[in-house]
C-alpha cells in the first residue's frame, strides 16, 4: 500500500477542480484536465514520438536479440562468455554511463542527436531483456525437434518457421512487451541522445519546473498507468491462476 500511495494521490489529483498544485483537501471532481490535455499538441507529440521510438526499438531489439540467441545457443567457442557478457552490459552499467559512451560515440561519427539516435540508444539496452528472454527458451527447447525436421526433409527456413519460433513465441512477446515498456519510459539514456526532441518522460520532467500545469502533467501520468496496467490485467483474465 505504501508503495502504491503516490500513484493514488496523481490518480485523485487528475481529477480535482483547482489548479493549484496538490492543494488539499480536493475541491470537486472535474474532466476539465483530460480534456484540456487532449487539445495540447505538444503532449500528442510527445505521446507519439514516444511509442514511435519504443516501437522502432523494440522491432530492432526482437531481430537483433533472438539472433544473438540463436548464435550462442548452440555454439561453443572461446570467449562465448565474453560475448554474453559484452551483450548484457548496455543494462548493467548506469544509465548515466550508457548516454553518455552513445553521445561520444555519435559525436565521433558526426551524428547529430534526434530520432535516430534516440533509437540507436534504447535499441541497446531493449536488445538485452529480448536476448535473455529468448536465450532461456532456447535452452529448454530440445535440439531433438530441430534434427526430427531436418530428417523428414525440411530446409533450414522451415525448421525455423515451424518448428523453432512457435516455441519462442511466449519469449518474444513476453521479450517485446518489456523492451517496449522500457523505451517508453526511460529518461537517462535520452536526455544525452535526444537533442532538441522531446518524449514522453521529458516531457513530464520539464513540466515539474511549471507549477500551474501541474494537473495537466497528472492526467499525462494517469493515463501512462493505466496504459501499461492493461497488458498485465489481460494477463491475468486469459490466464487465471492454476491451483
Amino acid at each position: 500500500m505504501f508503495l502504491h500511495f503516490p500513484l493514488l494521490i496523481i490518480a485523485i489529483y487528475a481529477f480535482n477542480t483547482e489548479d493549484a498544485a496538490f492543494s488539499f483537501p480536493p475541491q470537486g471532481l472535474t474532466l476539465r484536465w483530460f480534456s484540456e490535455a487532449a487539445g495540447r499538441s505538444d503532449i500528442l507529440e510527445s505521446v507519439t514520438l514516444s511509442l514511435k521510438i519504443a516501437a522502432l526499438s523494440t522491432a530492432i531489439a526482437l531481430v537483433l536479440g533472438t539472433l544473438a540467441a540463436g548464435a550462442l545457443w548452440r555454439s561453443t567457442f572461446f570467449g562465448k562468455n565474453a560475448v554474453s557478457l559484452l551483450l548484457l552490459l548496455p543494462i548493467a552499467l548506469p544509465g548515466i554511463i550508457t548516454g553518455l559512451a552513445l553521445l561520444t560515440a555519435f559525436k565521433a561519427v558526426g551524428l547529430e542527436p534526434g530520432l535516430l539516435t534516440i533509437v540507436v540508444g534504447h535499441a541497446t539496452f531493449c536488445v538485452v531483456v529480448v536476448f535473455n528472454n529468448v536465450i532461456a527458451r532456447f535452452r529448454r527447447t530440445s535440439w531433438s525437434l530441430v534434427e526430427a525436421s531436418m530428417d523428414l526433409g525440411a530446409t533450414g527456413w522451415q525448421t525455423f518457421r515451424y518448428v523453432v519460433l512457435p516455441n519462442l513465441g511466449s519469449a518474444l512477446l513476453a521479450g517485446g512487451m518489456l523492451a517496449f515498456a522500457l523505451s517508453f519510459d526511460e529518461i537517462i539514456v535520452t536526455t544525452f541522445t535526444a537533442g532538441h526532441e522531446r518524449t514522453l518522460p521529458l516531457w513530464l520532467l520539464n513540466q515539474l519546473g511549471r507549477p500551474r500545469d501541474v494537473p495537466v502533467t497528472n492526467v499525462v501520468a494517469l493515463l501512462v498507468m493505466l496504459v501499461t496496467t492493461i497488458p498485465i490485467f489481460r494477463g491475468l483474465v486469459a490466464h487465471p491462476r492454476r491451483r
